[in-house]
């Protein structure tokens, strides 16, 4: 996958379309849930680098108090692009579908911001090696259509060298979200150049490839995820891409929990990566809303950060909000601190007709 490197273009006009108190969802849904996966080879749950959550009692509501000194500087309405490459592409899109390119195959899932018509012709579409049929809504369970062959549940991708597996999931997600590739470029760049060790958090991790590009990098990656599947994915993952030497320490815990916890340890982190959903539950049944609890997790995230930090990275998908909402949080949330916050739309661009279809919102601030 290719993105635009990091490189950030201004949006036209003063915000991301549809950005104000009407805005459109982004991915239309209310949650971006952990799909279900069969049975793999990967290593048992119980590996000594895989770490269960210990049963706790909820977390007490945190109390936030506002920062002195000056606020972080602001660049905001950016656009980060993910551009078309051998590894992925956004073919076309329109009527409420998109065409994409997952390394071998041709893949046709549901897209809710996709309101326009098609650029390419039926042909075109009718060359999908996958269909994700059924329900449509990101939360409900459908189920895949092989027009051409049967294909089997895994296959290899890539990014930028990194091989991983891409999976046919129920939930229509194949394992990796291709616009990240503007904030894996980033954090690559601030890890390369910090010239030292440097520790990364990936909360709400998924299936790994972020933590595997620190990893490469040459950061020391701790890798938070409340689903034991996700991680065991990861892990296969990490093998797949040949870094298993690489220091990354995997958890099966509720996020906000675990980071409080390495709150009152005085745990420390250069670089933090959230990709929080809308809704959530953690392996014990802990209930994450982002509205409700992310004021707390991004403060605790600064409260874990180290003397010298580096950066911290929001994205937020499935939410009817500005990117101002999160914008101003993170703004507040770093005051003192000094740096800059940058926010915007994550982008796709089609290689059809060179069309943007915008994916999610992200704040990220940087202490330089």
């Amino acid at each position: 996958m290719k993105s635009s490197g990091g490189k950030i273009r201004k949006a036209k006009g003063t915000g991301p379309k549809g950005a104000g108190p009407k805005a459109a969802p982004h991915r239309q849904q209310a949650t971006k849930p952990r799909p279900q996966f069969a049975k793999t080879s990967a290593p048992a749950d119980n590996d000594a680098r895989v770490k269960a959550a210990p049963r706790s009692e909820p977390l007490p509501k945190r109390v936030l108090t506002r920062h002195t000194g000056p606020r972080p500087t602001e660049k905001t309405g950016l656009i980060l692009e993910t551009l078309p490459s051998d590894d992925y592409a956004l073919l076309d899109s329109g009527n409420g579908l998109k065409l994409e390119q997952y390394g071998p195959y041709r893949i046709i899932r549901p897209e809710g911001q996709a309101i326009w018509l098609p650029a390419w012709n039926k042909a075109e579409w009718d060359k999908a090696d996958a269909i994700f049929t059924g329900n449509t809504d990101e939360e409900g369970v459908g189920r895949w259509h092989f027009p051409k062959v049967p294909l089997g549940e895994t296959w290899p991708l890539a990014y930028e060298g990194i091989p991983f597996f891409g999976r046919f999931t129920s939930f229509r997600h194949v394992g990796v979200f291709p616009e990240q590739g503007t904030h894996w470029s980033h954090m690559d760049s601030l890890i390369r150049g910090a010239k030292r060790p440097v520790k990364v958090l990936n909360l709400f991790g998924y299936t790994g490839v972020a933590s595997l590009v620190a990893a490469r990098a040459g950061a020391e990656v701790t890798h938070v995820d409340a689903s034991k599947k996700a991680i065991v994915w990861a892990r296969e993952n990490q093998e797949m891409a040949g870094l298993s030497g690489k220091p990354i320490r995997w958890i099966c815990e509720d996020a906000m929990k675990f980071v409080a916890r390495e709150e009152r340890r005085g745990s420390g982190y250069d670089i933090i990566l959230l990709d929080p959903p809308a809704y959530g539950r953690g392996p014990n049944g802990e209930v994450w809303q982002l509205f409700d609890n992310l004021p707390d997790m991004v403060d605790l995230c600064r409260s874990i950060l180290t003397p010298n930090p580096l950066g911290v990275v929001l994205t937020a998908y499935s939410i009817r909000a500005s990117f101002f909402a999160i914008h101003e949080l993170m703004r507040d949330a770093f005051t003192g601190l000094g740096g800059e916050v940058q926010s915007g739309e994550l982008i796709l661009r089609e290689r059809s007709s060179g069309r943007a279809l915008s994916t999610s919102l992200f704040s990220r601030w940087g202490a330089k």
